[in-house]
């Protein structure tokens, strides 16, 4: 599914009905298969713009067009992932990652969707257990699994793995990799991680300046998986974080008046 997102802007009223705008003028597509990163720092906008992608909210102008009809709200084509894990506490492992399957009525060899998702995220043998008994880790490998279990066309990931540890980052991670590349559906992953982005996407859309336009966007067509210290990775880390730069002081530039 082709998402094309044409000369977005976002604007909230704040204390006293004033004007804030928080996205200009984004423009960008995104072809089926792809895993898009929205990269850029904390606050800048990069979460308002996954909410309009999952339809949660609706921009103040411009359109999101999937497969060429406009996004008008949520839809079951399209699942999200969180920062923070979202599960029913009364119910088990297995129940969790089947609820919004049947809720949606979308029962046609369920039993074995899910069985088959929890094996692949290294869950079955907890598929009885409640929530409250899971690590962090293992409650974000639950939603991730009720994310996909439906098999969504698009999968929309809001920095789900910021506050994980480093070893249990880095495996599902991977384990997002091999489910992409198994599934082929069209990811879209926002992060201020750097080193994130190039590990895991096949393009990187930069979001910079108050309000956030596209600064940049970098297409990555290296091979997975991605090794931080091969010299082609290290060069475009340093290009993307000297963007970075160059952006953050023409906004400071601007606020001083200068």
């Amino acid at each position: 599914m082709k998402i094309d997102i044409e000369k977005i802007c976002k604007s909230y009223d704040g204390p006293g009905k004033k004007h804030h705008q928080i996205l200009k003028d984004i423009s960008f597509s995104i072809n089926p298969g792809d895993f898009v990163i929205i990269l850029g720092e904390s606050g800048c906008g990069k979460t308002t713009l996954l909410n309009l992608l999952a339809g949660l909210e609706l921009p103040t102008c411009g359109q999101i067009r999937v497969s060429g009809s406009p996004i008008t709200g949520i839809h079951p084509s399209r699942s999200m992932l969180f920062q923070q894990p979202a599960l029913i506490p009364w119910l088990s492992v297995k129940e969790n990652v089947a609820y919004g399957c049947k809720i949606r009525k979308d029962t046609q060899d369920l039993e074995y969707r899910v069985n088959q998702f929890l094996e692949i995220m290294g869950l079955a043998g907890a598929a009885d257990v409640k929530p409250g008994q899971l690590s962090l880790g293992m409650a974000q490998r639950v939603c991730l699994a009720r994310a996909l279990v439906g098999h969504p066309r698009i999968l929309l990931l809001d920095e789900p793995f910021a506050s994980l540890d480093t070893f249990t980052q880095a495996h599902i991670q991977e384990e997002l990799i091999n489910l992409w590349m198994s599934e082929r559906f069209t990811a879209v992953f926002v992060t201020h991680d750097i080193d994130e982005a190039i590990r895991l996407g096949n393009k990187i859309v930069v979001l910079a300046g108050s309000p956030a336009g596209v600064s940049d966007i970098f297409d990555i067509n290296f091979p997975y998986p991605r090794q931080q210290n091969d010299p082609v990775i290290e060069t475009l880390r340093t290009d993307i974080l000297n963007r970075f730069k160059i952006a953050y002081l023409a906004k400071r530039s601007f606020a001083d008046g200068i």
